[in-house]
């Protein structure tokens, strides 16, 4: 089970820390990613972090504004935002797969149930 937590409304040019908690045992046998979606839109690639956080991938449209981090210690992963912009403004999706290069939903086998991140102008 994944639960995701740390969402809202803030500013453009603000910061949000998103957090993803698993339960379970295999927390570090999986690779986490980060999805978004939007109203009328497909759920799209964020980022992903290999089993032992060594590894990171990111899309385009965040690279240098969000962080990807994980502590298996406490079966959780992390979506650093900073520097939002009102095109962020979507419904944010922790998942749990098992490659890392998949950056489509089809790729990964488990979802949390989303938390929304709403940036104004």
């Amino acid at each position: 089970q994944l639960v995701e937590s740390g969402g809202g409304l803030v500013q453009a040019g603000g910061s949000l820390r998103l957090s993803c908690a698993a339960s379970g045992r295999t927390f570090d046998r999986y690779v986490m990613g980060w999805f978004r979606q939007a109203p009328g839109k497909e759920r799209d690639f964020v980022a992903a972090i290999s089993q032992r956080g060594s590894a990171l991938r990111y899309a385009d449209s965040v690279k240098g504004r969000f962080t990807i981090s994980r502590d298996n210690a406490k079966n959780t992963v992390y979506l650093q935002m900073n520097s939002l912009k009102p095109e962020d403004t979507a419904i944010y999706y922790c998942a749990a797969g098992s490659k890392f290069t998949a950056e489509v939903p089809r790729g990964y086998d488990y979802w949390g149930q989303g938390t929304q991140v709403t940036v104004s102008s």
